[in-house]
Parts: structure tokens; sequence; C-alpha cells
């Protein structure tokens, strides 16, 4: 959607722009003519299937573009997404632009091929299916996965990795005392250890 609203943006201006070099150039002629113009539908007609086209071209060239360069369209940028092709490789520009007319196929019969992510275990629309691709949540760089423990021997600021969280709990097992008796073992905070 996102894309789409930049997509939508740019085109409307590229329409206004078109317009008013349009309606300068017919006012600057017989006013008569250009009225006629308007107002016969074989023109008009015409007239709409080239906006139409100029507009599938359009969509076509932007995420064959963004997808092929960087797997990316701003609106992927901003979710934290990328389409990468199904074996985890990056996207060719041929592979973005059998995806980005596979989105014409998607889009047809009330957008079934849109429909379709919300069913597919990989969640892959009919474009992704035709393309080969599917679409990953990129995590941001720096960010590391996983859990983390904090290592209760250094400060309580510094979380270690999971390696560290194995050997600090190795370490706090080989520092128990023997259990004597009916004696529950404590660590250095005096909480009880089972």
């Amino acid at each position: 959607m996102i894309d789409g609203f930049i997509l939508s943006i740019v085109l409307i201006i590229l329409m206004i722009v078109a317009g008013v070099a349009y309606f300068s150039g017919a006012v600057s002629g017989d006013n008569r003519d250009w009225l006629l113009q308007l107002t016969d539908p074989e023109i008009m007609s015409a007239f709409t299937l080239w906006v139409w086209a100029f507009s599938i071209l359009a969509n076509i060239s932007y995420f064959t573009y963004f997808h092929g360069a960087t797997g990316r369209t701003p609106g992927k940028m901003l979710l934290g997404l990328q389409v990468v092709c199904a074996d985890g490789s990056p996207v060719s520009f041929g592979v973005a632009f059998l995806r980005s007319v596979g989105y014409l196929i998607s889009s047809f019969v009330f957008c079934l091929g849109y429909i379709w992510i919300g069913f597919d275990k990989r969640k892959q629309g009919w474009h992704d299916k035709i393309a080969g691709t599917v679409v990953i949540i990129r995590e941001p760089q720096g960010h590391v996965s996983g859990l983390t423990i904090p290592d209760s021997s250094a400060s309580p600021q510094a979380p270690a990795d999971s390696g560290g969280a194995i050997e600090n709990a190795a370490r706090t097992g080989a520092e128990r005392p023997p259990l004597s008796g009916g004696e529950a073992a404590t660590n250095a905070e005096n909480q009880k250890i089972p």
C-alpha cells in the first residue's frame, strides 16, 4: 500500500503536467475543435487506454527496479521486508520483472493472487509462485536475535550471548557446595539452588 501510494502521487503529478500541457495547447488553437475532442467518446477512450497502459508500465518499472537492485521497495524498507529467491539468493532484474508482471495476474479476479498469501504455508502470492520468490522479514543491522541472559559475574548492564549463558550455568554448577544431610545450597544472593 505504501508503494501504491508513492506511485499514485507520481502518476497524479505526471497527469497534472500532461493535462496542463494539453489544455494550454488546446486553448491556444481553435476552442470549438478542443471541445469536440473532449466530448468525442472515441478520443476519450483512446486517452483512457493510454493512461491505463502508462500506469501499468510505471508499476512494472518501479517494482522491477527496486526489487532487482536491492530486493526492497521504499515500502518494504519501512516495514523491514525484503524479496529474495526461494533459495535465499538475491533477486535478479529478470526475476524482478517476472514478479512484477505476476502482480497483474495476482490482481485478476478479485485479487485472489494476493488473498492466496493468507492461506499459503510460505506466505507466497501467485506472483511469488510465478517468479520463485518469497518475502522475508529482514532484521535491522546490529540486531542480535535470540535470547540473551545477563552474566551475573559481569556488570548488570552487559548482556551475555547464548554461549555465555551456557558457560555461566556450568560455572554456577561447579561453584555449588556439596550438599550435606537435608541442607539446601544457596548462591551469592542467598537464593536456594535446586
